[in-house]
C-alpha cells in the first residue's frame, strides 16, 4: 500500500467518526483541532449514548466530548495506553 493510500484511508476513517458527532461536538471539535487536538475514537456502549474520545498533539492528554459539546478532560473511565 503507498503512502497516498494509507493517507486516504486515515481520511475517510476520520469523516466516519466525525459523522458519528452532533453539531454541538463538532463545533468542539473544530477548536479543539485548531490546537492540534484530534478525534482518536468513538466508544460505543451497549445502550448509552456513543462518546467521542479526543487526544492532544503529543498524545499525553485526553478528554471526551459531552453531548452538549463540552470537554470532559476527567471521564469515569480510563483509556489503556497503547
Amino acid at each position: 500500500m503507498t503512502q497516498s493510500e494509507r493517507r486516504k484511508d486515515q481520511q475517510r476513517a476520520a469523516r466516519e467518526l466525525r459523522a458519528e458527532l452532533n453539531e454541538s461536538q463538532r463545533d468542539t471539535l473544530a477548536e479543539l483541532e485548531r490546537y492540534g487536538w484530534q478525534l482518536k475514537f468513538v466508544r460505543r456502549p451497549i445502550f448509552q449514548p456513543s462518546i467521542p474520545v479526543v487526544f492532544d498533539g503529543d498524545r499525553k492528554s485526553w478528554a471526551v466530548l459531552e453531548q452538549d459539546g463540552s470537554l470532559n478532560e476527567h471521564p469515569p473511565f480510563v483509556i489503556r495506553e497503547g
